[in-house]
């Protein structure tokens, strides 16, 4: 039987904020409490990156396009960076993830991607490339912004949206409840996330 977990990870269609969200198949969806999907992809900066290097160490994954106007409402408030920085300042690796096909909106080059980094002063780790869309597929992952949490044993506590206001406007961002930092504090506190699975809002993916 299909759990509650898996059908709102990514096998659900649903509406959130204006956008719908696409379906997908939960029996090839990344799962909340079972080990997170592995992967490698090219970096902005030139290597590869691989989620099972990072074992040992809490990872963030955050699906972004930068003219989603979603995106922009975190990034222009300096929300998104705000998390980003503290993350990474406990030595969390935060992993952003490009998942739109070359030729849609949000697809960047690398020297793009590390232009929009140095321009919105943002702070992940570093900015990942998934042009064919193997990987945001595998995790369920249907709208930007779409967050995930990684354990140090690589195991997925947290999937879902970065906050709980739908919406684009910059104003909501100060007052919504944000999902990502109570998740974080759970894992470095050796805790369990108390809201592990949220819906995700924000332009669809732009999968090939």
């Amino acid at each position: 039987m299909t759990s509650r977990r898996q059908l709102l990870v990514g096998a659900a269609t649903f509406a959130v904020g204006g956008v719908v969200a696409p379906r997908r198949s939960a029996a090839t969806v990344a799962t909340v409490g079972s080990p997170a999907p592995t992967f490698s992809l090219a970096s902005s900066t030139g290597p590869t990156i691989s989620l099972a290097d990072q074992r040992g160490r809490i990872v963030v994954l955050e699906w972004t396009n930068h003219d989603c106007p979603y995106v922009r409402k975190h990034y222009d408030a300096g929300n998104m960076q705000a998390i980003q920085k503290e993350a990474t300042g406990q030595g969390i690796v935060w992993l952003t993830v490009i998942s739109s096909a070359p030729g849609t909106q949000g697809y960047v080059s690398a020297a793009q991607a590390n232009e929009l980094t140095k321009t919105r002063k943002a702070s992940p780790t570093t900015v990942l490339f998934d042009p064919t869309g193997t990987v945001g597929k595998a995790y369920g992952a249907t709208n930007t912004p779409h967050m995930y949490v990684i354990t140090k044993d690589g195991v997925l506590v947290y999937a879902g949206a970065i906050d709980d206001k739908p919406t684009t406007r910059r104003q909501d961002v100060e007052g919504a409840q944000n999902y990502v930092r109570p998740a974080l504090a759970a894992v470095v506190a050796g805790q369990p996330v108390k809201v592990p699975v949220t819906r995700a809002y924000g332009c669809t993916i732009k999968y090939a």
